[in-house]
């Protein structure tokens, strides 16, 4: 696996909820907001003032122009679906399944996010939603002590991304299977720091630093 972006970032400093929603959305389609803008039919600097501007009000069918553009649904623009589980729509039509090449699930992983981590337990197996970058080829994330996901260091543990696309029913997951390692090295965990894509969302303190060394990658894609 490749440390490596390949989406452009977005113009400018997105604000409010539409704005920020505007902007990531497009970057994930990898869209300027010049093509985004020419997608939906509206002038680039009108698509600006939206992501830019948190009191600005867009009329219903701006935003479903929007939405076109950007391959998504109006609840999801808008937030609506925010406490929804991804994937409640109806299968497509004629969906086509693909396994992903090391390289493409490579590719996916070092996008970097929130991955779902399983480890062991006394009880028997957990999985913990993790904020996580690909360095060096491996997983790494930094929990707290105690804490479920500092469980796997020492142990054989599963690590999963995905991508569930709603509006036309495909999407894509990733599967990592690998041993977990704690970070002792001072050094070590002051270079990780330096170079992890973003804190824990969690917040607190969380000073502890796992490695997971992948043995096994793979992962699949589900296209209409």
């Amino acid at each position: 696996m490749t440390e490596q972006h390949t989406a452009k970032a977005p113009e400018g400093t997105p604000a409010g909820d539409l704005g920020r929603r505007l902007a990531t959305r497009r970057t994930q389609l990898n869209l300027t907001r010049e093509e985004t803008a020419d997608r939906a039919g509206m002038a680039p600097g009108y698509l600006r003032h939206l992501e830019e501007h948190p009191d600005a009000s867009p009329g219903h069918g701006t935003l479903l122009r929007l939405a076109a553009a950007l391959e998504t649904t109006l609840s999801s623009l808008t937030g609506g679906d925010a406490d929804l589980t991804p994937g409640p729509g109806l299968a497509g039509h004629s969906p086509v399944f693909t396994e992903l090449s090391r390289t493409e699930c490579g590719d996916l992983l070092s996008t970097h996010g929130v991955g779902r981590l399983a480890v062991p337990t006394e009880h028997g197996p957990v999985i913990v939603p993790v904020n996580y970058s690909v360095i060096d080829g491996t997983i790494v994330f930094r929990t707290a002590q105690g804490a479920t996901p500092s469980l796997a260091a020492g142990c054989p543990v599963a690590f999963e991304i995905d991508r569930i696309d709603d509006a036309f029913s495909q999407g894509w997951s990733v599967l990592v299977r690998g041993h977990g390692r704690r970070v002792t090295d001072p050094d070590e965990a002051r270079l990780l720091a330096r170079r992890a894509h973003s804190t824990p969302w969690a917040g607190g303190r969380r000073d502890v630093w796992v490695r997971v060394e992948p043995y096994a990658v793979t992962g699949r894609r589900i296209t209409v």
